[in-house]
């Protein structure tokens, strides 16, 4: 005898797990460049600072407004990287568009530097890059 309201003869819908949400952009941060430490890398990131307009970065010129989250460079290679991080669902503004697209430009005449979008699912990626 099955107890009423059991799912015997029933078709029940599996349980799913819910997906656990990544890091934010500050421990993605912090991720990046604890692990840009350890492969020998230098690194500059410009914070935002909380002001009575709200959250703003101080910037000047053409490029400012859609500057990368992080640069880094290595002396040892002669290597520079810049790297805007997202979370996994994060998107790019227009003016980070338009600065990388530009960056990217310039990477491509010059073998050492390396732009990059970078989110926690490409951590191997971004382990590779920093090697």
């Amino acid at each position: 005898m099955t107890a009423p309201g059991s799912p015997v003869g029933r078709a029940v819908a599996p349980l799913r797990a819910r997906p656990t949400p990544g890091p934010n952009e500050s421990e993605f941060l912090a991720m990046v460049t604890e692990l840009a430490v350890i492969y020998g890398w230098r690194w500059a990131h410009f914070r935002v600072a909380r002001t009575e307009h709200g959250w703003r970065t101080p910037v000047s010129g053409p490029l400012g407004k859609g500057w990368p989250d992080l640069v880094l460079t290595r002396e040892r290679d002669g290597r520079m990287i810049y790297a805007e991080l997202k979370t996994d669902t994060g998107r790019l503004t227009d003016d980070q568009s338009a600065v990388l697209g530009y960056l990217m430009g310039v990477a491509r005449l010059h073998g050492w530097l390396q732009v990059h979008i970078w989110r926690p699912r490409d951590f191997d990626e971004i382990q590779a890059a920093l090697r």
